[in-house]
C-alpha cells in the first residue's frame, strides 16, 4: 500500500525536465497551483490538462507510475467531493431525507477533484524529476531575498528537504511494520473501527522510535561534520540559468497568462 506513494520519490531517468534548473521546476509548480485555482471553466482546464500531458511527456517518467501516487490521496478526494456535494446550497438535483444534490454542488464537486488530482500529479512531477538536494538549492535561491529580513531561508530549505527525503523511507519503514505485526497475528483489515484504531497502536509506537532514531543519528552526523547553518557555505554545483531554462519560464509565462484569459474572457 506504502509503495504506491510517489510524492517525494525520485525517479533517476535522463529527459529535459530533468536536466532543467531545479529553480525553474519550483517556481513553475507554483505557477501551476496558482494556475488551477484560477481556472473556472472547461478550457481553462483543458489548457492545465494539455501542460500537464505534455510536462510528463518531457519527464520520460512512466505515466501508470505517475498516476500511483493518486490512491494515496483517494479517500481525501472522495471525502471532499462527497462535502461538495451535499453541503453546497443551490438548485436541488436530488433528496434523500434531508440530504440533498444541488446541481451547484455537482458543478464543484467536479471542479475540486480535477484540481486535486492534477496538483497531486503536477507536485508528484516536480520531486519525480527533482533529487532532494537539487530541491534544497532551489528553494533555498528563491528564497535567498528572504535573509534581509533574517529569515533563516538555509535552515528552512534544509528541513523541506529532510521531510522530503524521508518521506519514501518512512513508507518502507511503516510497510516493513506491517508486514511484521500481521505475521504475528495483527489485523489490519478488520472492519471494526475500534479493532482498527487498537491495531494501529504497535504500528504507531516502533514507527515513531525508528523515526526519531533516524532523527537522532541524522544530527549526530550532522554534528560530526560540523554543520554550522548556511553562513559561509559554498555549493559544489552552483545553479546556472541556460538557455532551454529560460525557454521553460517563457512557456510557463504563456501558460499562465492564457490561464487568466480564459477566466476572464471564457
Amino acid at each position: 500500500m506504502f509503495k504506491e506513494i510517489t510524492l517525494g520519490q525520485y525517479y533517476q531517468t535522463d529527459s529535459v525536465l530533468h536536466r532543467l534548473d531545479p529553480r525553474v521546476k519550483l517556481i513553475a509548480t507554483f505557477a501551476y497551483i496558482i494556475a488551477l485555482f484560477i481556472v473556472d471553466n472547461f478550457w481553462g482546464y483543458a489548457v492545465a490538462a494539455v501542460f500537464l500531458i505534455l510536462c510528463i511527456r518531457l519527464s520520460n517518467v512512466p505515466f501508470r507510475y505517475i498516476v500511483r501516487g493518486m490512491k494515496g490521496i483517494l479517500m481525501i478526494l472522495m471525502i471532499t467531493v462527497i462535502f461538495n456535494l451535499f453541503l453546497t446550497p443551490g438548485e436541488t438535483l436530488v433528496q434523500v431525507w434531508k440530504l440533498r444534490i444541488t446541481r451547484e454542488g455537482v458543478v464543484f464537486a467536479v471542479k475540486m477533484a480535477v484540481r486535486l488530482s492534477f496538483l497531486i500529479l503536477g507536485s508528484s512531477l516536480m520531486t519525480l524529476t527533482t533529487t532532494p538536494n537539487q530541491l534544497t538549492d532551489a528553494l533555498e535561491s528563491v528564497m535567498n531575498p528572504l535573509k534581509k529580513l533574517h529569515v533563516p531561508v538555509h535552515e528552512i530549505a534544509m528541513m523541506m528537504s529532510i521531510a522530503l527525503r524521508f518521506i519514501p523511507i518512512l513508507m518502507e519503514e511503516t510497510d516493513k511494520i506491517m508486514k511484521a505485526q500481521i505475521a504475528r497475528g495483527a489485523d489490519f483489515e478488520s472492519k471494526d473501527l475500534m479493532k482498527k484504531i487498537r491495531s494501529l497502536v504497535p504500528l504507531l509506537v516502533p514507527l515513531f522510535i525508528s523515526a526519531f532514531r533516524r532523527a537522532n543519528d541524522l544530527a549526530m552526523a550532522m554534528e560530526a561534520r560540523c554543520y554550522r547553518g548556511g553562513d559561509g557555505r559554498t555549493r559544489m554545483k552552483p545553479l546556472v540559468y541556460t538557455a532551454k531554462d529560460r525557454i521553460a519560464y517563457s512557456v510557463v509565462i504563456c501558460f499562465f497568462l492564457l490561464c487568466i484569459l480564459t477566466r476572464v474572457l471564457l
